[in-house]
């Protein structure tokens, strides 16, 4: 920029200095001309600049911040079949310049995302995706810390200027009934609360198939991911667009 701003100053000042012109025909001609060879320069340096900054707007990509727990973070599968990995696949299919960074951790509880989360938005992502919240729940955690954990790390990335996709989940009803359905609700209240966009429940049209889990009924198999993508995706399409 500094030295766009410098060369077109030059040319300017050199353009400006160009002696008035006079009645000899020939001086006049010669004038004009060199006064036109500047003019051009100051355009094609005009030029250059901004094909630059359009190509730097261009280049400016876009970026998606996962911060999970084992759902996320392809638990019991091969690499790059779990529902992050074909969320990077979707949108390069459609030719879109977003990266996906996957920060999801096995066994993560909202506790452990709110610490590593400041760090993680150094990298300054677009869209935060927070899935998390089922490790507090099996381990019979208060849902008030769960709710005040979700609520802490959807402000960090809001004051970040990013957008935030909140992933509820559910829990077996062997928790009890009015533990499970608080958590799931809490998902609403603080996405309801807090204005941001929400995934009513990541295994939503899998749960009540046992044969899209693996031996331990609690992790989907790579061909349950599809599904929880497109869960995901309904409502991760407008925060992309817009």
């Amino acid at each position: 920029m500094r030295i766009i701003s410098r060369k077109c100053g030059n040319i300017i000042r050199r353009w400006r200095e160009q002696p008035s012109l006079t009645a000899n025909r020939s001086g006049k001609i010669n004038r004009i001309s060199r006064r036109n060879v500047l003019l051009t320069s100051l355009i094609s340096v005009l030029a250059a600049f901004g094909t630059l900054s359009s190509t730097s707007a261009h280049s400016a990509s876009k970026s998606i911040l996962v911060l999970g727990d084992s759902l996320s973070a392809e638990y019991g599968l091969a690499r790059g079949t779990g529902w992050v990995a074909l969320l990077q696949q979707r949108l390069q299919t459609q030719h879109s310049d977003i990266t996906v960074t996957n920060a999801s951790i096995s066994g993560e509880t909202t506790s452990g995302g709110n610490t590593r989360l400041p760090a993680l938005l150094k990298q300054r992502p677009n869209i935060v995706i927070i899935e998390l919240g089922a490790n507090d729940a099996l381990r019979g955690l208060q849902l008030k810390a769960t709710e005040s954990n979700l609520r802490t790390m959807i402000a960090a990335a809001q004051k970040a200027h990013a957008k935030v996709l909140l992933v509820g989940m559910r829990i077996p009803p062997n928790y009890g009934r009015d533990y499970t359905e608080k958590f799931f609700g809490l998902y609403s209240t603080v996405a309801q609360q807090t204005k941001v966009a929400l995934v009513p429940f990541l295994l939503e049209d899998i749960a009540n198939k046992s044969a899209l889990f693996q031996a331990d009924r609690i992790h989907p198999i790579a061909e349950a991911h599809p599904t929880m993508l497109n869960n995901v995706w309904q409502k991760l399409q407008p925060l992309i667009k817009n």
